[in-house]
């Protein structure tokens, strides 16, 4: 047979210096890379020395040098004389000469191709004149083309890529030569050459998972070699869902992978953790990489789901150590879509959907709420809703009779606020795009128009997108392509759960607390029209018509986010390549508040009003990024792989807002513009910046390619630790073995994969405040000071500096294996981890006599282990019919090794009340997981029997019954009852105990696709098992300790003396202001997330309609969810930090969506 062998050749030019910087990051790659560009440079000068070498050998090496390529017979060099040469800055022409001289062998030079032919007569009929030009088309099993599949000579390294319509050209090839054709997401084919000179390869969709492209930091890798632990969720199976963000559909995709959200607010926040909770103080949040572009804190709600490529998830230190410093929570990896080789393609994406409440929570009935108000206080009851009869002679005294009675309201018709409030609201968006290209140039464009009302009334979020991306072969060696993508959205209504100080200022609980029913003869729309109910005192009850609050308060927040990205890549020689890339993300955000004179804060009826009032608060966030990468990626015979990366990053930052506000605004109806004519209140600003510096590498070898190795280093240096703290080293290192390709291995014909993977290294977290380690100094109001009749601001220090601060590292091993059973129709990936966090960037409690509550330290230490399984299966998969299956879950158990100096627990209070401001609610202790509820054990109420009744209308607690810390004497048979943990007979802060767990045990999802035909239904489900709410709605709507605030239906089952045989208090039998497990509640949840519909039009009717494809589909989510919990909805965490997981109070409620859309392309 013939071989062509081919190499590109390198000419000097002017990037030399700048690669040679860049070279130096690994000293690997710096000796490999030198070799192969300092022969290449030369051109055609050959320098060549080497005793009794073999001829092949020596034209490969003369190849190498001079980039011609060689075409010959194996059997001519095969019988050719081994040589002797010693060459020195010699011709190309006169290397062949001396090589060739005692053979018997001539040559010919053509094109750049050294030609050798034999001199001897053969009687075979193979000869170079033999060669054959070929033509052809890639098809898939539908007869469509597929652009920019490869086509190439198998052992050789001519190949050519298909052009738009699939077709491809190749000249002069052996006819005994194999081709070997292939396409992204599709198998392989190989075709002998033969006689023919036209073919058409028809190639089948791969459903293996093995050949998928994984993204990793600074590359990518084929799944089958990977040596890390990277989840990767199905693209085809996230978008069916019908959501705002991709945030929004990740939960139960990748195993390992938390998120939970807030609340059900349009635009509102989502927490996700991979691999539970690292730090304890700071933020756990991943690293987002989005095209190349590392980012912390990234605003989800800036990308178009429907744009998304891929997303891969980094979970062991071997794939985020790449990424050092910032890399300890785990790196998501999105990659959004990119024009490909084809004719232009115009995609349209439109739906429509209805948002609705799920679940609303049951209130007392008119009737009910009236009975509890008797009980309550009997005399404001009767005189609000009885009729009084006063007296005639002096109607100062007591009524002297009622007109009604309770059992007149007992069908009586209440108000429902929740009605009034809570509506169906519409969801809808339209994509558009356009993309295509050559072999030269790629392009897209696309836009987006989301808008999503809220399931409250004047709530919800807009976003208007715009993107495009290019890419560009300008030669051979170099390519060049940019991305840009601008987003404005609006979120807009009033927050429910936000408020802090006082529960009454969450917006819920006027809507659930307001007086359901009014007196006999008022109408219903009274109440409704007027702004406060007179029977309740405004200063020391801040409830307010919620529809007026809702309808006047303006609450918006508007954002620009633009990310820009560009690249230039330079291929030295075919095995080494330099990328340089820029990127810049820039968020402008304005969040805008105005409170007129219908709503509670400035309303004239609130004796704390200010007035209306307004303000503006401008942020500006401002990242770039700038990396030079060097990749060599080279195969050194049969048996050996080299892919090396080295790397120098800058990355900076800059943060900044300013607000103005001001109160009492003569004339409202300006809204925001009359800000000037009010009294201006103090304004706020604030900036900071910090910047980074890292050079990186990474080796991987492949053995005989079943054995791999991964290695990786980062030294990273941030501005925001002080000097001899900024740098910091990251190494990792992980091994694979692919069991598969071993000959032991084979007999296992049930088996088609099997590889056992193992890693370990350090990654780093720097998330602290730009200016932590220093002290600072602020000008708050409380330290104004009146001076000369004028308030001049005065300024404190506010918090000690940590010059001494440092990285917080996590080490983290992982084990893994992966399975293939029947050529992948069932694949299974395992994988166990521990993760262990030190120096600890902790908010530290300091001293009383300090006089600072905390300062941040490097103290403290954690540890997260667990197991993680996927299971991917394909059940059933022919023509008409096909099955297949997702299945993944994990478990993570978390602990705290280590606190501040001779700490053994650390408490925690939330922020929702400010008689419960000072209570602990969380704990955590060393050996035990963070985030543990921490409170009081209850153990019902008091009954009858309790007591010792020395009249017939007193009670006195038996001695030896325990107290719930309130006064012996005035305890009460229906009063709560907590558990006396240590036996002294009174319960006190020596009681409370653990009393749940705000992290679930394990969580996970499963995906079931179905096809039948052109139809298809996708169902999938998420759930969390073993994590605990606090329902703080329970403290004020179980509580019946305030007049005329209507309280949830289960209170109905309250202690009286007809009712004993309950654990519901009596009202005004919540005594004290403490936690227990009476408002705990399992928080485990079984969610019929999404489920979706699709008929894809036949190609018979698309033909007609002149469509490349049309989808129409009907996709719902949150379904339905399976649960104990008695609040709105189980997945929520208003008050979310790494401490304070799972407290639900006043939030905004889950909504349920249905939508019907269409996806065509032409």
């Amino acid at each position: 047979m013939y071989k062509i062998s081919t190499r590109i050749l390198f000419k000097p030019h002017c990037y030399r210096t700048k690669f040679l910087m860049v070279m130096k990051l690994t000293s690997v790659l710096l000796m490999v890379a030198i070799l192969q560009v300092s022969a290449a440079t030369y051109g055609q000068k050959i320098t060549l020395s080497a005793r009794n070498i073999a001829l092949e050998n020596a034209i490969k090496k003369i190849r190498q040098q001079s980039g011609y390529n060689f075409l010959y017979e194996d059997t001519d060099l095969a019988n050719a004389k081994a040589v002797n040469i010693d060459f020195s800055n010699v011709s190309l022409n006169e290397a062949l000469e001396k090589l060739f001289a005692n053979q018997q062998l001539s040559y010919s030079i053509k094109d750049k191709t050294v030609i050798i032919k034999s001199n001897q007569n053969k009687s075979s009929p193979t000869s170079i004149m033999a060669l054959v030009d070929i033509r052809g088309k890639v098809l898939d099993t539908e007869g469509k083309p597929l652009p920019g599949a490869n086509v190439r000579v198998k052992g050789g390294t001519k190949g050519v890529t298909t052009n738009t319509n699939g077709e491809f050209e190749l000249k002069g090839v052996d006819p005994k030569s194999t081709l070997i054709v292939s396409y992204i997401g599709y198998a392989s084919k190989e075709i002998v050459v033969g006689t023919q000179n036209q073919f058409n390869v028809y190639l089948e969709a791969d459903l293996s998972k093995l050949n998928e492209v994984v993204v990793i930091g600074y590359g990518t890798v084929k799944r089958s070699d990977l040596t890390g632990a990277v989840g990767q969720v199905n693209i085809s199976d996230f978008q069916q869902a019908p959501v705002r963000s991709f945030d929004e559909a990740l939960a139960g995709r990748v195993a390992g992978l938390q998120v939970t959200s807030s609340e059900g607010q349009p635009g509102s926040g989502i927490d996700i953790i991979i691999r539970g909770t690292n730090s304890i103080t700071q933020d756990n949040s991943p690293l987002y990489v989005i095209d190349g572009f590392p980012i912390d804190n990234f605003d989800n709600n800036a990308i178009n789901p429907a744009e998304i490529e891929s997303i891969d998830v980094l979970k062991d230190a071997s794939a985020t150590a790449i990424y050092g410093a910032r890399g300890a929570n785990g790196v998501i990896m999105i990659t959004t879509k990119r024009g490909k080789i084809g004719l232009p393609t115009i995609r349209y994406n439109g739906s429509f959907g209805i948002q609705d409440n799920v679940h609303q929570i049951p209130l007392m009935s008119p009737y009910e709420y009236l009975k509890l108000q008797s009980e309550i206080n009997a005399t404001d009851f009767k005189n609000a809703y009885l009729g009084p009869i006063p007296d005639p002679v002096d109607p100062t005294d007591p009524p002297i009779g009622y007109k009604y009675t309770l059992e007149d309201y007992r069908n009586a018709q209440g108000i429902d606020w929740q009605s009034q409030l809570f509506r169906t609201a519409p969801m809808l968006s339209n994509s558009l795009s356009v993309s295509g290209g050559t072999d030269k140039t790629r392009y897209s464009l696309s836009g987006q128009l989301f808008s999503q009302d809220g399931t409250i009334i004047n709530s919800g979020f807009r976003r208007q997108q715009v993107k495009m991306t290019l890419d560009q072969t300008v030669n051979n060696k170099l390519k060049v392509g940019a991305d840009l993508t601008y987003t404005s959205s609006k979120t807009f209504g009033s927050a429910t759960s936000t408020a802090s100080g006082s529960s009454m200022n969450n917006f819920l609980y006027s809507v659930w607390g307001y007086r359901p029913v009014t007196p006999i003869g008022v109408l219903p729309e009274e109440v409704i029209e007027e702004d406060t109910d007179e029977y309740v005192s405004a200063g020391t009850d801040y409830r307010f018509n919620p529809i007026m609050t809702a309808k006047n308060q303006l609450r918006q927040t508007f954002a620009r986010n633009f990310i820009g990205n560009g690249y230039a890549e330079y291929a030295f020689i075919p095995e080494l390549r330099l990328k340089v890339t820029g990127g810049l993300n820039r968020v402008n955000r304005r969040s805008e508040s105005f409170n007129n004179s219908n709503t509670y804060s400035g309303s004239p009826s609130n004796p704390f009003s200010n007035g209306p009032n307004g303000s503006i608060v401008n942020y500006e966030t401002t990242t770039w990024s700038n990396e030079n990468i060097l990749t060599y990626d080279k195969k050194f015979g049969k048996n050996h792989r080299l892919t090396a990366v080295g790397a120098f990053s800058l990355t900076g930052n800059k943060y900044l807002y300013y607000g103005l506000s001001a109160n009492a605004l003569p004339n409202e109806a300006l809204g925001l513009s009359g800000l000037s004519s009010g009294t201006p209140q103090p304004v706020t600003s604030y900036s900071s910046e910090w910047s980074m510096v890292s050079v990186l590498s990474r080796i991987n070898y492949s053995y005989k390619g079943k054995y791999l190795l991964t290695l990786s280093y980062r030294n990273d240096g941030s501005s925001k630790f002080a000097p001899g703290n900024q740098w910091s080293d990251f190494p990792s290192g992980a091994v694979a073995w692919k069991l598969m390709n071993e000959n032991f291995m084979k007999k296992l014909s049930f088996l088609s994969e099997a590889k056992l993977r193992a890693s370990f290294g350090a990654t780093g977290n720097n998330r602290v405040g730009d200016g932590d380690r220093f002290a600072q100094m602020t000008y708050p109001i409380a330290s104004s000071y009146s001076f000369n009749n004028t308030l001049v601001p005065g300024i404190h220090i506010t918090n000690v500096g940590s010059p001494n601060l440092r990285w917080e590292t996590t080490k983290q091993v992982d084990a893994g294996l992966d399975l293939g059973f029947f050529k992948d129709r069932i694949t299974l990936t395992v994988d166990y981890y521990r993760k262990n966090t030190t120096d600890l960037l902790l908010n530290a409690q300091l001293p009383y006599t300090s006089g600072y509550g905390s300062a941040f330290k490097n103290i403290g230490a954690t540890r997260n282990e667990g197991f993680e399984f996927s299971l991917n299966t394909s059940n059933i998969q022919n023509d008409n019919f096909s099955w297949t299956t997702s299945f993944n879950i994990a478990f993570n158990k978390n602990k705290v090794i280590e606190l501040t100096e001779n700490q053994e627990s650390l408490t925690s209070t939330v922020s929702w009340d400010s008689f419960y401001s000072a209570v602990p609610l969380y704990i955590a202790k060393l050996g035990q997981p963070i985030g543990q509820i921490y409170g009081y054990i209850w153990d019902g109420v008091y009954q009858l029997e309790d007591f010792t009744q020395p009249t017939s209308t007193t009670y006195l607690l038996k001695p030896e019954i325990t107290t719930n810390g309130n006064a012996r004497a005035s305890i009460r048979p229906g009063d709560i009852k907590y558990r006396d943990i240590n036996g002294d007979g009174v319960v006190n802060d020596f009681d409370r105990t653990v009393i749940g767990r705000g992290y679930p045990i394990h969580q996970g999802g499963m995906t079931n696709n179905f096809r039948y035909k052109n139809f298809d239904l996708s169902v999938f489900f998420q759930w969390s098992y073993g994590n605990d709410i606090i329902n703080a709605n329970k403290l004020v709507f179980e509580a019946g300790n305030k007049a005329f605030l209507n309280q949830f239906a289960s209170y109905q089952n309250r202690w009286t003396p007809e009712n004993t045989n309950t654990t519901m208090h009596r009202p005004g039998g919540q005594y004290g202001y403490n936690y227990s497990t009476r408002i705990v509640e399992d928080g485990s949840f079984l969610r019929l997330k999404t489920v979706a519909l699709g008929y894809t039009l036949p190609k018979s009717i698309l033909t007609q309609l002149k469509l490349k494809s049309l989808r129409l589909y009907a996709s719902a989510q949150n379904l339905y969810t399976w649960t104990n919990y008695t609040g709105i909805d189980p997945e929520v965490n208003v008050k979310r930090t790494a401490l304070t997981p799972g407290f639900d109070y006043s939030a905004y409620p889950r909504a349920r969506t249905i939508t019907f859309g269409a996806n065509l392309s032409f």
